[in-house]
């Protein structure tokens, strides 16, 4: 559903674009330089629109973000990013406006690792006057692979996967053929349901090194997981080891795994302490797994948990997307039925997940109503 949502903000910029899992993307002819508040306010990453738009367009009117309710999550970094490249920036009615008739390359400073933040202004220092380095930068795959399309439609990027990044301003770009890269989290996610169920599963195009932290874990739990080439086979164990995890940019644990791996570690044989460093509210789904027996209890930013031997079915209720996932992981492993509500929360980032799984040998179902 992210992905229709982004095609639909585009959309409404004047991008024309074509087709499903393959999509042509025509932007020549931009129209609009406003990206409204009811198509951001459903997705975070809608911000990403705000970087491009000034460096090509010279200006954008984009609303304040909203997304899961996972923590504050503030654009300040972008904002103060996009003012040292010399734009001018203001906040009225809830919208991020900028202007620049051409952005400086500049030396900018993230004082926290942002995914996001890296993303956008790497994006507008693609078009901006002169060099522009970002130290801090965020190392996560995705910037790698976004780095690279960028430098097959001619912008000149270096450093990308490391905590440096170098861009030269190109006067213009051209258009590329690219390939997205496999959604690590989603790959993770079924590792860990082969740990829930005892299971078996082979996923194909995984990409294992993007998950070596969360595969060192599951070794550490006692699962099997092999890798060959970008195959990954993952197989249950009879006891699961609890282990202790906490969550870091990459290349530490995912956050966005912590919910399914404390659904992992509620059927441990021991004691785990699963501490979020990222997200300062991600912890929402605690209360919904202990509704299915779950034995966890909430310390600051770390969440103890003492393993049961067996969850039980109960009626649960979605509260964001990984939430909906590790809600999902808890009732293949529990005795009885699990309701899951709310589920368009999943929706977002899972493509039909219950097919998937029935495919595994689950017995799931989406029901209306």
């Amino acid at each position: 559903m992210d992905i229709k949502t982004v095609k639909k903000l585009l959309g409404s910029l004047g991008v024309k674009i074509e087709g499903g899992e393959t999509v042509r993307i025509h932007a020549g002819g931009i129209t609009n330089c406003k990206a409204s508040y009811d198509l951001v306010r459903t997705m975070r990453a809608s911000i990403l629109v705000l970087g491009p738009l000034v460096a090509r367009m010279g200006e954008a009117r984009v609303s304040l973000p909203g997304g899961c309710a996972i923590g504050a999550r503030p654009v300040n970094l972008h904002i103060r990013a996009l003012r040292e490249m010399g734009a001018e920036v203001t906040l009225k009615d809830g919208y991020v406006e900028a202007k620049a008739s051409r952005l400086k390359g500049t030396t900018l400073y993230f004082d926290i690792s942002t995914v996001t933040g890296t993303e956008n202004i790497m994006m507008a220092a693609t078009l901006a006057d002169g060099t522009t380095i970002l130290k801090n930068a965020a190392r996560e795959p995705e910037i790698v692979n976004l780095a690279e399309v960028l430098n097959g439609m001619g912008a000149r990027i270096v450093g990308a996967g490391s905590d440096v990044i170098v861009i030269e301003g190109v006067d213009c770009l051209h258009p590329v053929e690219a390939e997205v890269i496999p959604d690590r989290i989603e790959a993770g996610t079924f590792l860990i349901a082969a740990g829930m169920t005892g299971g078996d599963v082979l996923i194909r195009g995984g990409e294992p090194l993007h998950l070596e932290s969360l595969i060192t874990k599951l070794r550490d739990v006692g699962m099997r997981v092999a890798a060959d080439g970008d195959d990954l086979r993952a197989t249950g164990t009879e006891t699961v080891r609890s282990v202790d995890v906490k969550t870091f940019p990459y290349p530490g644990f995912p956050t966005d795994l912590q919910a399914q791996i404390m659904a992992l570690m509620a059927l441990g044989n021991g004691l785990s302490v699963i501490t979020e460093t990222v997200f300062e509210n991600r912890f929402m789904h605690v209360s919904e797994m202990m509704r299915m027996g779950a034995d966890i209890v909430i310390r600051g930013e770390s969440a103890i948990v003492r393993g049961v031997r067996k969850l039980h079915g109960a009626p649960v209720m979605a509260t964001d997307l990984r939430a909906s996932a590790s809600l999902i992981l808890a009732g293949l492993a529990a005795e009885g039925t699990t309701t899951l509500s709310r589920v368009y929360h999943i929706d977002r980032g899972y493509q039909q997940i219950e097919k998937k799984l029935s495919a595994l040998g689950a017995d799931i179902r989406r029901v209306s109503g």
